[in-house]
C-alpha cells in the first residue's frame, strides 16, 4: 500500500498500482507492519504523538505530530528533512510506535522532526517529477564512476520530493576518496549530493527479489538490524561447509543460519564431546555422525563400512571406562559373559528352527502300479466306425544310451524286429497290415549310414 500514488485510505478503498502482483515502485512490500492494537479501543486522550513513516527501499523515521492531524496508515505526509522538505508514507502509529522506538534505541526528545501537513495532489505531482529522474541519474552516475575508475558500487539513487537534494546508495569493499565524484555529480545534476555507504546485506534488502526458500528476501521484508553470522553456525547445525549453498544473494551468509541456532546450541549441551576413538576390546570405535536431536551417536571399528548406533548415555560410559582404563567388550555391552550368552541365545534358536524344518518331511508319491497288458490297449473307434488299437509308447524312447547303443551296433538292429514290437503283433491280432501305428519312429528300422548297403544282404 504504502509507495503506490494511487493507494489511498480517505475513500475507504485502496486502488492499488495495478500491475497485476508486480509491484511498480518496489516498495509495496517492504518492512511493512500491521497495526493490531487499532481495533482495541484505547484511550485517545493520551496518545502517543510520534508517527512512523515509510521512505523509499523501506527506509523507516520517526516524526512527530506537533499539529495532531488526523493521519491514517497509509496516508502520504510531508515532513521536515534538512535543508528542505520530503514526502513519506505512515506505516505505523499509537502505542506501537513507542514500543519500536524503545526496541530500536531511539530517544523521544527534541530531535524528532515535525510533520507539516498531509501531502497535496501539487506536492504529489512535484514529487514524482523528481522520482522520474532517478533512473537516468543512476545510469550517469555509474559512467562517471568507471570513467574515474572508482572502486565502489552503485545501488541505488533517491531524490527529495523538493527536487533540491539527491542520496547517492553505494556499496564498497574498501575506503574510497570520492570528493572529485560529489563535485562532478554537483555540477553534472545541479543538485546537492549526499553519498551514503551501506553494506551488502543493506544494499539486497533495497533492491529485493526472491530466496531459495522460494520467500521474498527476509533483509527486505522485516530484518532492520543484522546480526553477524559465522560458518560456526552451520557446522552446530550439522551443515556442509558449501559456501554456494551457505552465501544468500548478496554474497554473505545468509542470514537464516542464526534462525535455529538457539535450538541446537540447547540440544548440542546434552551430547557428549568426543575428541578420540572409544577403545574398546575389538578395537577402537570412531565417531562418523550425530544425530543431534535423536541423540544417537555413529560409531565404526577401524574405519569399517558398518556404523553402530548407540545412545549419548551409552558414549558417556564407555568414555569413563576408558578414563579408568578398561575396555569394554563393544560398543553395546561392557563384559564378554554378556556377548556369549546372546550368542548362545541366538545359536539356540537356530537349533530349534533346524529341528522344527527337519520334522516335516515332504511324503513320498507311491508310484502307480504299471497296468496289464491286456488293460493297456484301449480301442478306440475310427470315424469310419472301425475299431482301432491304441499304441503303446516305446519304453527306450527316453533312453539315449540304448539307442546310441543300436547304432554303434547295427547287427544287433538288424537281427530282427524288437521284442516288444513282436509282442505288440502277437497280442493284437486285430490290427490289420494297412494300418500303421502312430509312432512311426520307434517301428522304423534305422541302420549305420556306413552300412547302409547290408540292409540288402540278409533279403
Amino acid at each position: 500500500m504504502a509507495g503506490c500514488s494511487s493507494c489511498s485510505t480517505t475513500t475507504g478503498s485502496s486502488g492499488g498500482c495495478n500491475n497485476n502482483g508486480t509491484c511498480g515502485t518496489s516498495d509495496c512490500n517492504k518492512m511493512n507492519a500491521f497495526d493490531w492494537l487499532s481495533h482495541m479501543g484505547i484511550p485517545t486522550v493520551d496518545k502517543f504523538d510520534i508517527v512512523e513513516v515509510k521512505f523509499k527501499g523501506g527506509r523507516k523515521e520517526y516524526y512527530r505530530n506537533v499539529d495532531f492531524l488526523p493521519l491514517t496508515t497509509g496516508d502520504p505526509i510531508v515532513v521536515d528533512v534538512p535543508n528542505g522538505h520530503h514526502i513519506g508514507y505512515v506505516s505505523l502509529q499509537g502505542e506501537l510506535v513507542r514500543l519500536q522506538m524503545q526496541k530500536r534505541k531511539i530517544k523521544n526528545d527534541d530531535n524528532i522532526l515535525r510533520i507539516y501537513r498531509v501531502a497535496t495532489q501539487k506536492d504529489l505531482e512535484k514529487w514524482e517529477e523528481a522520482r522520474n529522474r532517478e533512473i537516468p541519474t543512476l545510469y550517469r552516475a555509474k559512467q562517471i564512476i568507471d570513467e574515474m575508475k572508482l572502486e565502489m558500487k552503485l545501488s541505488d539513487v533517491e531524490f527529495q520530493s523538493d527536487n533540491s537534494k539527491a542520496t547517492f546508495f553505494y556499496s564498497a569493499e574498501d575506503r574510497v576518496d570520492f570528493r572529485e565524484l560529489i563535485k562532478s555529480l554537483a555540477s553534472e545534476f545541479k543538485i546537492r549530493v549526499e553519498m551514503r555507504q551501506i553494506s551488502l546485506r543493506q544494499e539486497a534488502g533495497r533492491l529485493g527479489g526472491i530466496g531459495v526458500c522460494g520467500r521474498e528476501l527476509c533483509c527486505s521484508t522485516w530484518i532492520y538490524e543484522f546480526k553477524s553470522v559465522n560458518t560456526s553456525a552451520a557446522r552446530y547445525q550439522n551443515l556442509s561447509l558449501n559456501p554456494s549453498k551457505l552465501s544468500g544473494q548478496c554474497g554473505r551468509l545468509k542470514c537464516c543460519l542464526n534462525y535455529e541456532l538457539d535450538t541446537y546450541m540447547a540440544a548440542l549441551s546434552d551430547i557428549p564431546e568426543v575428541e578420540k576413538p572409544l577403545q574398546t576390546e575389538l578395537g577402537p570405535a570412531k565417531l562418523q555422525k550425530t544425530d543431534i536431536f535423536r541423540k544417537l551417536m555413529w560409531f565404526s571399528y577401524n574405519n569399517d563400512n558398518n556404523w553402530h548406533s548407540i545412545t549419548c548415555e551409552r558414549v558417556k560410559e564407555i568414555q569413563e571406562l576408558n578414563a579408568k582404563g578398561t575396555k569394554p567388550a563393544n560398543l553395546t555391552s561392557d563384559h564378554t559373559r554378556e556377548l556369549e550368552d546372546k550368542i548362545s541365545k541366538s545359536n539356540l534358536e537356530l537349533e530349534i528352527l533346524d529341528k522344527k524344518f527337519a520334522t516335516t518331511k515332504k511324503s513320498k508319491k507311491k508310484k502307480k502300479p504299471r497296468p496289464d497288458n491286456n488293460n493297456s490297449n484301449v480301442k478306440k473307434e475310427s470315424p469310419s466306425g472301425s475299431v482301432q488299437p491304441t499304441p503303446r509308447s516305446n519304453p527306450n524312447q527316453n533312453r539315449p544310451g540304448r539307442n546310441k547303443q543300436r547304432r554303434d551296433n547295427p547287427d544287433a538292429k538288424s537281427s530282427g524286429p524288437p521284442i516288444e514290437a513282436q509282442s505288440d503283433k502277437s497280442k493284437n491280432p486285430e490290427s490289420t497290415p494297412g494300418q500303421k501305428p502312430k509312432n512311426k519312429r520307434n517301428n522304423k528300422r534305422r541302420f549305420n549310414p556306413k552300412n547302409r548297403g547290408d540292409q540288402n544282404q540278409g533279403q
